[in-house]
């Protein structure tokens, strides 16, 4: 998926934190220890973008820094997929523990993270900017899987 792609599919599935740029997307693929895992959605002959995980590996710890769902394809195991690849990868690359921050007003986001076996570990307040101010995030965690 090209930095477009993954900007308008992200724009489409996040409401808080605020969606990426095109130039966001472009700045983190070109950076160090980052990876793309994507799922894709067969609609007749044509592929097209279901969701994707992004994230990145320093040592032996991994980041979920973003996964999106197309809103047409949510609540159907694409995120799932995009999550599972995810730790698959991280995995690979060395990664023994995963992090990630998600709003504390996300509550399916939090569920569905708990319900794959992560946990929540910590809050930083105040630290997703909303419409209305700003909203905390909920720090969570995983032990992966050896691969």
């Amino acid at each position: 998926m090209t930095p477009k792609v993954l900007a308008q599919l992200h724009a489409s599935a996040m409401k808080v934190p605020a969606p990426w740029t095109e130039n966001d997307f472009a700045d983190l693929l070109s950076s160090p220890g980052i990876f793309l895992t994507t799922q894709h959605a067969t609609q007749s002959v044509v592929q097209s973008p279901s969701g994707f995980a992004l994230g990145r590996v320093v040592l032996d710890e991994a980041e979920l820094l973003t996964l999106a769902v197309a809103p047409e394809f949510q609540g159907r195991g694409n995120g799932r997929e995009c999550l599972r690849a995810f730790e698959a990868e991280a995995a690979a690359r060395g990664a023994r523990r995963a992090f990630l921050e998600v709003a504390d007003t996300n509550q399916v986001a939090r569920g569905f993270y708990l319900a794959e076996g992560w946990t929540e570990d910590a809050k930083r307040p105040k630290y997703y900017r909303t419409a209305n101010g700003r909203t905390d995030a909920i720090m969570m965690s995983k032990t992966l899987k050896s691969p």
